[in-house]
């Protein structure tokens, strides 16, 4: 297994330790996309319902956002690498859960809580290690790495999953995680632990509003997600408690009492502005992963494998231009590459708005998906670098925290408002259609329009036409043809999302120009954090 990195090697690139990081990223992000195709096979398997795994899935993002700043500041307390360590062994604890499960509860109990106090874990604690066992040119590489992993875990998650599942079982999906993770820890002797110097106390009152505002936010935007009621409330639950948290913070800092995470972060505008760029690329890779397969399983029909490889070209361009990028760090100023990022995401998605309506195939998708592809890997190769060089060992775990919620969040927050835009366009699109109709009679366009109040949702044109086998030729051949020309449409709404997020990210990364470049390290704290 070699040697503990030490100082000698954090300076250089250990390869090894790199692309050990890089696999505990993708089997972080993979792992919900290995359940989300598997909801079906999960279901018939084990003989529950869909909405039981559907709330094991939500119980699991739920419990890994609430506990994220709990678990930034565990990694202090028990050490940046033991945090890792049973991040990992939490992850492996749901992945064979998942692997040998007979019943709904064990997928509960051990994949969604017991996983989602392991991601709480694993995703600080891994940042700060990269932090602390890499310096200089050699950390923008491996920042590079770990977030072109999670990029393409996020983008090729569904192709292995529909394989798995299709071919095999969705269980051999989960032991091959399981196996993965067995191989990161294999390596663990070469992660070097940073100590924590800084105050050991426990901040109780913070970590409960942390757990609120973060648990209520995202639970909040999970059930606007699923369409379900009491959004609202649940969004002020974690705003009000997001109020009372900062107030508390200042309060505890002003006393100079330990607090769950330092105020003087966010003192920093290139940490606030990091942390909001990394919250903008998520919300458009959210948009973007939720409304391209659709497009192409409901629109073109295509199965999950076809629908993967058609997306394979957003993926491995994403892959390949992080890794050259972050293979060239230093040779340009991170505020350009940020700034070009965004401009080719715009660029990219702004191109796949007029293809929507004409695409007959994935091929039409490819060259936009390739030039958002780079973007966004230009966005991974440079964003948690620049957020977290700049700060000191003694605070990197609680702004590692910091920038992961809000990489969870954006990602949870772009899915579920592209989502929901599509229904809604889908909705009223199919009602304007069907009322104006001169085929449809009254009854059967009150029909239409309490069918999709009840349930608004995609279909293809085979599964409307085997809806609809009971109904006259004219009607049935009236209904497709609304369904064919309102789809496209709800599918261009949906990726306004990514396209109005790209925009703002380019007005930040324009902001970023005009602030110094960060400095690694404590040296610069004085001027990023005074």
């Amino acid at each position: 297994m070699g040697a503990p990195a030490g100082p000698a090697a954090a300076a250089g690139l250990d390869r090894r330790l790199a692309v050990l990081l890089a696999m505990a990223m993708f089997v972080l992000v993979v792992d919900t996309s290995l359940m989300n195709v598997s909801i079906s096979a999960v279901v018939r398997d084990l003989g529950t319902t869909v909405s039981g795994v559907q709330s094991a899935i939500a119980l699991e993002a739920l419990v890994s956002a609430a506990f994220i700043l709990v678990g930034s500041k565990v990694g202090d307390l028990v050490g940046r690498k033991r945090a890792y360590v049973l991040g990992l062994l939490g992850y492996a604890t749901g992945a064979l859960a998942m692997t040998f499960a007979q019943s709904l509860t064990a997928i509960v109990v051990l994949w969604a809580v017991v996983g989602g106090l392991g991601a709480s874990l694993l995703l600080p604690s891994m940042q700060s290690l990269v932090h602390g066992n890499f310096t200089g040119p050699a950390q923008k590489k491996v920042y590079a790495l770990v977030g072109a992993s999670a990029s393409i875990a996020a983008a090729v998650g569904p192709l292995i999953g529909g394989f798995l599942t299709t071919y095999l079982s969705w269980r051999v999906a989960f032991a091959l995680e399981a196996v993965v993770i067995a191989v990161v820890l294999s390596g663990i002797r070469r992660v070097r632990d940073v100590p924590y110097t800084g105050d050991r106390s426990v901040d109780v009152v913070g970590a409960v509003l942390s757990a609120l505002a973060m648990g209520g936010i995202v639970l909040g935007v999970l059930v606007w997600q699923e369409g379900g009621e009491a959004v609202g409330a649940l969004l002020a639950v974690g705003a009000v408690a997001l109020v009372a948290l900062v107030r508390w913070l200042l309060r505890r800092e002003r006393t100079d009492r330990p607090v769950l995470i330092d105020p003087g972060l966010f003192r920093s505008p290139l940490f606030r502005v990091g942390v909001s760029q990394q919250m903008l690329q998520q919300i458009a890779l959210g948009g973007a992963m939720i409304a391209l397969p659709i497009f192409l399983q409901m629109v073109l029909e295509y199965d999950a494998m076809a629908a993967g490889l058609s997306l394979a070209p957003l993926s491995l361009s994403m892959f390949a231009v992080a890794l050259l990028a972050g293979r060239r760090a230093g040779t340009r100023r991170p505020a350009d590459l940020v700034l070009a990022g965004f401009a080719l995401l715009v660029v990219g998605i702004a191109a796949l708005l007029p293809v929507v309506p004409r695409a007959t195939s994935g091929w039409a998708l490819a060259l936009p998906l390739v030039v958002a592809g780079s973007g966004l890997g230009l966005l991974v190769s440079q964003l948690n670098n620049y957020t977290l060089s700049p700060v000191s060992e003694e605070r990197v775990s609680e702004a590692a925290g910091v920038n992961s919620a809000a990489g969870s969040f954006g990602l949870s927050f772009g899915l579920a408002v592209a989502g929901a835009l599509m229904l809604g366009a889908l909705a009223v699109g199919f009602t304007s259609q069907a009322s104006a109709s001169s085929v449809l009679d009254p009854e059967q366009q009150q029909q239409v329009a309490r069918a999709l109040e009840d349930d608004a949702q995609l279909m293809s044109n085979t599964q409307l036409a085997e809806l609809l086998a009971d109904e006259p030729p004219d009607v049935q051949d009236e209904i497709v043809r609304i369904n064919t020309e309102v789809r496209p449409r709800a599918l261009q709404v949906a990726l306004l999302v990514p396209l109005a997020v790209g925009l703002a990210g380019v007005v930040g990364a324009l902001r970023m120009r005009r602030l110094p470049d960060p400095r690694p390290g404590s040296a610069a704290e004085g001027a990023a954090f005074g």
